[in-house]
Parts: C-alpha cells; sequence; structure tokens
C-alpha cells in the first residue's frame, strides 16, 4: 500500500517497541550492545548481518530517523550524523581523494561556501564555484578530476530556487553524482530524487526538527547511481581492505553509499549523532507537513507586504509572482517555496544593523527553520568571512537582511517588522 506524506512523516521506520509496548520511539542511551555469540559478532563485524554494535555506528532511534527520511525523500538509505556541516563531508568522503574537485553553485549558505572553498582544502580537494544559472559555465567548470555537483534546491538566504532538473543532466551526462542540499525546502516542498539528485543532504537542526533545540545532519542516498560504472569511485566499486576485500557496490548494490557511510564514514571519522537529538528530530518531523504549510503561507503575506513597502529596494522571495525563479516553481516546489527569503533596505548596511535590533517578535538568530520567527544580517554575522563579491554572490549583499518567517500570526510579524523599519529608517 502507498501512504500520503502525512502518514509517513508520523509512520515510516517506527513500530511499537515490542519489549514495552511504548508507542513512541524510545531514546535508547545506550554506547553498546550485547552479542548473542562470537559468531553473531564476527557476522556483524564483516557486514554479512545487519544489527547494532556501538552506537558510533548504529542505534535504534537514530535508525528509525534515518528510514523515516529515507522515505520522506524517496531514497534507498540515509545516514545521520552530528550536524549538517558534518553530513556535507560525510557525503563527500566516499567519493574524493586528493586532487580531486567538486563543482559547486555560489549560491550557497556562508559557512558552506567557506567549507568548500577553505576547509577541504587540508584534504586536498577543491571546489570551483559557478553560477548554476550558467548552464554553460557548469559544463566548463566540470574536468576529469570533478567527483561530484552540489547545490542547494532552495537557497539560503535569498530563496532563490535551482533548476535541478537542468543541473542533474549535466551531471548525467558527465558520469556524476548530483548532491543537493535540501535544508531549506524540505521533502514536504522538494523531492530532490524525483529531479535527478544521486544524494541529498540536510541539516536536521532547521525545518526537520522545527523547534532550535537539536542540531543533526542527515545524508539520503537516492539508490539510483552506477558507482561501478566508472574507475572514479573506488572508495564504491573496489575492495576495500578494512573488509577483506569487500567491494560496498558489487555487495549492497543501491545501498552501498548508506553502508559504506556507515561502516567506514561513521566508524572512521565518528560525526555520530546522539539518540536524545535524533529522538528530538522524530517529534518534529511528525508536524512537518503542517509546520511547512504555514511557513509558506506567512511568508507568502510577509513578502508581499514588504514588497511593497516604499523602505524595501527588494525582496527576493520566490513564491511572489515578480520573482525571477517564480517560473520554476509549480516544476521544483510545487507545494511552496518556504519560509527563507531576504530582503534589502534603501538605506544600507547601517540601517540593517539597526533593523535587526529593534525587532521584538522576530529573534536576532544565525538559526533557521524554527517555529519562530528568526532575523540576521548575513554580512555582518554568518557571511561576514566573505568578501563583499562574494557576499553579493551568495545573495547576502550587506543592505541585505535574511529572513526565517515562523508560524506565527502574519498580521503581528509585518506589525513588527513595521516598527524596526520605522526606526531603522526614519
Amino acid at each position: 500500500m502507498t501512504y500520503g506524506f502525512d502518514t509517513l512523516q508520523i509512520h515510516a521506520g517506527a513500530r511499537p517497541d515490542p519489549a514495552t509496548g511504548a508507542r513512541q520511539t524510545p531514546i535508547y542511551q545506550t554506547t553498546a550492545y550485547v552479542f548473542r555469540d562470537a559468531d553473531h559478532a564476527a557476522a556483524l563485524f564483516n557486514l554479512q548481518e545487519v544489527g547494532y554494535i556501538y552506537s558510533r555506528l548504529t542505534n535504534p532511534t537514530v535508525a528509525v530517523l534515518q528510514e523515516r527520511i529515507a522515505t520522506l525523500e524517496g531514497g534507498a538509505g540515509a545516514v545521520c550524523c552530528s550536524s549538517g556541516h558534518a553530513a556535507q563531508i560525510m557525503a563527500l568522503f566516499p567519493l574524493m581523494a586528493p586532487g580531486r574537485n567538486i563543482v559547486v553553485s555560489t549560491r550557497l549558505y556562508g559557512g558552506s561556501i567557506t567549507q568548500f572553498s577553505q576547509t577541504i582544502k587540508r584534504f586536498g580537494w577543491s571546489a570551483t564555484f559557478v553560477d548554476f544559472d550558467d548552464l554553460d559555465a557548469v559544463k566548463a567548470a566540470i574536468d576529469d578530476d570533478t567527483r561530484a555537483v552540489f547545490c542547494e534546491s532552495i537557497a539560503n538566504p535569498g530563496g532563490y530556487i535551482t533548476d535541478l532538473d537542468a543541473i542533474a543532466k549535466i551531471a548525467d551526462e558527465a558520469g556524476l553524482p548530483l548532491i543537493v542540499d535540501n535544508t531549506s525546502a524540505t521533502p514536504y516542498l522538494c523531492r530532490p530524487i524525483e529531479h535527478g539528485a544521486t544524494l541529498v543532504v540536510h541539516s536536521m537542526t532547521k525545518y526537520l526538527t522545527g523547534n532550535g533545540t537539536v542540531t543533526g545532519g542527515v545524508v539520503v542516498d537516492s539508490g539510483n547511481f552506477d558507482w561501478s560504472a566508472s574507475d572514479k569511485f573506488p572508495s564504491l566499486s573496489q575492495p576495500e581492505p578494512a573488509y577483506h576485500g569487500l567491494k560496498f557496490h558489487e555487495t549492497f548494490g543501491p545501498l552501498a553509499f548508506t553502508f559504506h557511510g556507515i561502516a567506514i564514514g561513521l566508524r572512521d571519522l565518528g560525526m555520530t549523532l546522539n539518540p536524545q537529538a535524533a529522538h528530538y528530530t522524530l517529534m518534529g518531523i511528525e508536524t512537518l507537513s503542517l509546520r511547512m504549510e504555514r511557513h509558506t503561507a506567512n511568508a507568502l503575506k510577509v513578502a508581499t507586504w514588504l514588497e511593497n513597502d516604499p523602505r524595501v529596494d527588494y525582496v527576493t522571495y520566490a513564491g511572489l509572482p515578480s520573482s525571477p525563479y517564480a517560473d520554476r516553481v509549480p516544476r521544483i516546489c510545487p507545494k511552496g517555496t518556504g519560509g527563507l527569503f531576504t530582503f534589502a533596505l534603501k538605506a544600507g548596511y547601517e540601517a540593517c544593523v539597526k533593523f535587526v535590533d529593534s525587532v521584538e517578535i522576530f529573534s536576532h538568530v544565525a538559526n533557521l527553520g524554527d517555529t519562530r520567527s528568526l532575523v540576521i544580517h548575513s554580512a555582518s554575522t554568518t557571511h561576514r568571512q566573505l568578501t563583499e563579491d562574494q557576499q553579493k554572490a551568495a545573495g547576502a549583499a550587506p543592505e541585505v537582511v535574511r529572513v526565517s518567517i515562523g508560524i506565527e500570526d502574519p498580521d503581528d510579524l509585518i506589525a513588527d517588522l513595521d516598527q524596526a523599519l520605522a526606526k531603522a529608517c526614519g
């Protein structure tokens, strides 16, 4: 039987606890698990049997969360980890090697830009940044050492929508996996795998959990990529010395990337999600569709009001008819464009700083996707480490404010914005 999204967000991956009958997934707060006997232990360590060994690798609470998110994204499997940034490294780890590169969108979260432009250099990896609206430039950026293409479905901070179908076609023609950060959209608004994505990553800290309580990340594997079609991905296609020459793709097929993420990635990188964080995220996902509907409706109302305010230069919300990306909405995000966008103040940088100091309902924090409405001046915070040209390319210019619209009464949000604008802009 095929179930709808609202049913799956509550039930996927979970059953009543067999020991107690507990209906909510328990928090399995344990480090290790007792083996039935020596043969059972050996089979688990040889990857001949699926089970629980040690909570750095697998945990029953986390396992439910992994199955639920994989189901909602339409993937074959998923690996949860400690943060969204950890998920990005986990996604790249089986693909990359010294001297290899990734082609990435210029429209990314500022921390991702730093991770790709600076931090991954320490692994001997590199990134080529390209405007993903320029498809010829994306094609030209791919070379023999490229191992992945990376973008966001709805880009943070501006709410820009990537043409996933077009980018997936380019990646497929080059024999490369497309990795899509779906944090801002969530699988309720966008399912990148249906548009050709190989891997989907999330910062679960944001909309999936939805209440600003824990950090977490996840990598979802579509199960559709042929890792053995070329010699570009030896970690997945060639013998693995740590497992007596086992070949992950040959052995596990569509689940090769997922098993590698657990057996190698979590084992050696240790970016483990704790079970209590998994529990909070599971509870958050139960109301995901309800929250995303309200986030989207509120954001459209607030963005429309801001667009008509004379103190505002422009608004980037893709849900507005005036957006240059409006034509992509029915195809990429048919249920709406979420709660994240930016707007620019005609009065400039100093007015933005005064504005974020003047809001009352909105919280000035470095987060998004909360039930509460949030605001930040990206150029002086999340994107502060970038040059002004990089800030502008990422949609975080000095005169721009980012808002994450919550699920409060939208008229109250508009009133708060109005009084803060009055103080900031005179």
